[in-house]
């Protein structure tokens, strides 16, 4: 065993259904010795109690130590984050009529949410009365009320949309994440980092002494 290397690849955030958390879940683990990295992927870095915070951060110097107490004399080389969110979920595996309504009541809001929205600016800019001096400019005479222009603007608006957020239906239109994912993936990397200062600020982060 004196000599191996272990190598440690520590991921930011993690979820996990258990109450016990291993190295495994946590981090992907490689070595020469395939008996060390089973040992190594085998530790129990972590158990949550009833009691206490579904949410823990796991400091990699930990995470080192605990390698190193059950495999002795190994190095291990550290080539992902230098703390670990972990959080505990509860996944309900059967999904009711509960889950059906929420995804309703969600899809009802971001609906007419939008197309309240859409209108109310449309109302603010005057946009009918727009259109009316645009028409009668080119046509020479007054707009009938919906002529082209207002049923191209409405294409090109529902087209635009589908454009922007890259999707139609449950398809993609291209291969690049749309900009509601790269918000949001910006987001979560903010959640991640401030809730790891926190509790490092706090001295809840599991680590060495």
């Amino acid at each position: 065993m004196a000599g191996e290397i272990v190598y440690l690849k520590a991921e930011r955030n993690v979820e996990v259904k258990d109450d016990d958390v291993f190295l495994k879940d946590i981090a992907k683990v490689y070595c020469v010795n395939g008996n060390i990295a089973a040992k190594v992927k085998a530790i129990k870095v972590h158990r949550f109690a009833a009691q206490e915070s579904k949410r823990q951060v796991l400091g990699i110097l930990k995470l080192i130590e605990m390698i190193q107490q059950a495999c002795p004399n190994v190095t291990v080389e550290n080539l992902g984050e230098t703390d670990v969110l972990v959080e505990r979920v509860n996944v309900d595996k059967h999904k009711g009529g509960i889950q059906w309504l929420k995804i309703v009541f969600v899809a009802s809001i971001s609906f007419f949410g939008t197309a309240f929205t859409i209108m109310a600016f449309h109302n603010d800019v005057g946009i009918t009365k727009v259109f009316g001096k645009v028409y009668e400019l080119v046509m020479g005479q007054p707009s009938p009320g919906y002529s082209i222009l207002e049923v191209s603007y409405s294409i090109g608006l529902a087209v635009g949309i589908i454009l922007f957020f890259n999707h139609i239906g449950g398809r993609r239109i291209t291969k690049d994440p749309t900009p509601i994912e790269v918000e949001m993936r910006i987001y979560e990397r903010d959640v991640n980092d401030a809730l790891i200062e926190t509790a490092d600020r706090e001295g809840k982060t599991i680590d060495v002494s």
